[in-house]
C-alpha cells in the first residue's frame, strides 16, 4: 500500500486523534443491535494503546443534521467499546470546546477518550476550517480507520488529516488491500455478484465491473428494470423507468467486450409486498400480471452456483431478493453459501450484504468483509477517496 499506516510512525507518549466509523445499528431497547465496526477497529486502537499512546477517538452516528439529538449520543457506544478493549473509556458530552481540550491534554499513555457525535456539530459534514483546527488541537497524530467515511470529505475525515501528521489504521489498510486486490491484477475467472432494489445505485459500479470481470451474475429488484429493457414482461415488480436508457446504454456498450452477464431464469414471485404473500415459482419470462419477483428461482441458484464454483476471485454487493423475510431468503442463502464454499478470493460489501452474511452464519468463511458500503463501490468505479487522498505517502 502507498499510504503510511501506524506501524510506519512512532506512537509512544502521544496523543492519537483515531477516526473509526461506530455508526453501528441501534436496538429498540437502548442497545447495540451489531457490534460487528466497534470490533473492526479493535486491532488498530489495540496496537496504539500496547505502543504507548492514549487515544481520541471520534465518531459519528447517525444523521443528526447538525443537531444534538439524545438517542444518537456515544455513550452505548463507549460502554460497548471499553467492555471489548477491557478498560475504561471515558465518553465525553461535547465534540470541541475548552472542556474538551482539557480532557485530553490530561490523557496519560493508555488512556481512552471517546468524543461525542461529530455530526451533532454543523462544522462536521461541512468541513468548517475552525471546527476542524479545534479537533486537530485534540492530538499529536491523526490516524484515519473509517474506511466507511472515507469518501466524504468531512471535518475529521479531510479537515483535520490537513492539520495533523496524518497515516492510516489497521483496517484502513486491510481494506485497501483487499479492494484494491479486485482491481489490479485479481486472479481469474473473477466473478461479481450485484444485486439489491435500486440499478440507479449500481450503474456505475456496473460499468466498471463489466470492465474488469469475467462474468457479472445479477440478482435482487435491480434485475426487473433491465428485463423491461429487454421487453420482458415483469408484472408489479420494482422497476426504475427513470433508468431504462442509461441500462440500455450499459448493455449495448458491453455487446462487443466486456464481461458476461448473467440474469435470472427462472423466479419467486409473489401477489403483493408482504412476507406471508401467495407466492410461486415462474420463469423470469412469465411473470403474472399484478405479481412481482421477490427472489431468484431454484434454477437460477444452480445456474448462479456453478458459475461461481469455477471462479478464483469473487465480489459480492446485495443480495438476491428481500431475504429478510425466511419465504424469500432462498436465493440469497444459496449464492452466499455457494460463495463461501467457493474456495476463490472472496470479498462482500454493503450493509445489506453483511446483514445476510451474519443472518446465513457465513462470517467466518469469506476472505474480507468490508465495512463500507459507499466507500466500497466508489473504490470500485474508480473514484478517489478524499479521506485516503489526504494521508501520508510511503
Amino acid at each position: 500500500m502507498s499510504k503510511k499506516t501506524v506501524r510506519d510512525v512512532e506512537v509512544a507518549g502521544k496523543r492519537v486523534l483515531v477516526r473509526v466509523d461506530f455508526n453501528v445499528p441501534l436496538a429498540e431497547d437502548g442497545g447495540i443491535e451489531d457490534d460487528t465496526r466497534i470490533r473492526a477497529a479493535l486491532p488498530t486502537l489495540r496496537y496504539l494503546l500496547d505502543k504507548g499512546a492514549s487515544l481520541v477517538i471520534m465518531s459519528h452516528l447517525g444523521r443528526p443534521k447538525g443537531q444534538v439529538v439524545d438517542k444518537l449520543r456515544l455513550d452505548r457506544v463507549a460502554k460497548r467499546l471499553g467492555e471489548l478493549l477491557g478498560r475504561p473509556v471515558r465518553k465525553l458530552d461535547q465534540v470541541v470546546g475548552p472542556e474538551v481540550e482539557e480532557a485530553c491534554s490530561a490523557l496519560r499513555p493508555g488512556e481512552v477518550v471517546l468524543l461525542e457525535n461529530l455530526r451533532f456539530h454543523p462544522g462536521e459534514t461541512a468541513n468548517d476550517p475552525e471546527f476542524a483546527s479545534a479537533l486537530a488541537r485534540l492530538g499529536d497524530l491523526y490516524v484515519n480507520d473509517a474506511f466507511g467515511a472515507a469518501h466524504r470529505a468531512h471535518a475529521s475525515v479531510v479537515g483535520v488529516a490537513e492539520r495533523l501528521p496524518a497515516v492510516a489504521g489497521l483496517l484502513m489498510e486491510k481494506e485497501l488491500q483487499a479492494l484494491g486486490g479486485l482491481v489490479q491484477d485479481p486472479a481469474r475467472p473473477f466473478v461479481a455478484v450485484l444485486g439489491g432494489s435500486k440499478i440507479s445505485d449500481k450503474l456505475k459500479v456496473l460499468a466498471r465491473m463489466r470492465e474488469l470481470v469475467d462474468f457479472l451474475v445479477l440478482g435482487g429488484g435491480m434485475c426487473f428494470t433491465i428485463m423491461k429493457w429487454k421487453g420482458m414482461e415483469i408484472g408489479d415488480s420494482i422497476c426504475e423507468d427513470d433508468f431504462l436508457d442509461q441500462v440500455g446504454g450499459l448493455m449495448q456498450g458491453g455487446a462487443s467486450g466486456g464481461a458476461d452477464i448473467l440474469l435470472p431464469v427462472d423466479l419467486v414471485v409473489a401477489d403483493g409486498f408482504r412476507p406471508d404473500a401467495d407466492s410461486r415459482v415462474v420463469d423470469a419470462a412469465d411473470i403474472p400480471p399484478g405479481w412481482m419477483g421477490l427472489d431468484i428461482g431454484p434454477k437460477t441458484c444452480d445456474l448462479y452456483a456453478s458459475r461461481i464454483a469455477g471462479a478464483a476471485t469473487i465480489f459480492w454487493n446485495g443480495p438476491m431478493g428481500v431475504f429478510e423475510w425466511d419465504r424469500f431468503q432462498e436465493g440469497t442463502r444459496k449464492v452466499a453459501e455457494a460463495i463461501a464454499s467457493s474456495g476463490a478470493v472472496t470479498v462482500a460489501g454493503g450493509g445489506d450484504t453483511i446483514a445476510a452474511i451474519r443472518k446465513f452464519g457465513l462470517e467466518d468463511r469469506f476472505t474480507h468483509i468490508s465495512t463500507g458500503g459507499g466507500a466500497s463501490m466508489e473504490f470500485l468505479e474508480g473514484k478517489v477517496l478524499p479521506g485516503v487522498e489526504v494521508l501520508q505517502d510511503k
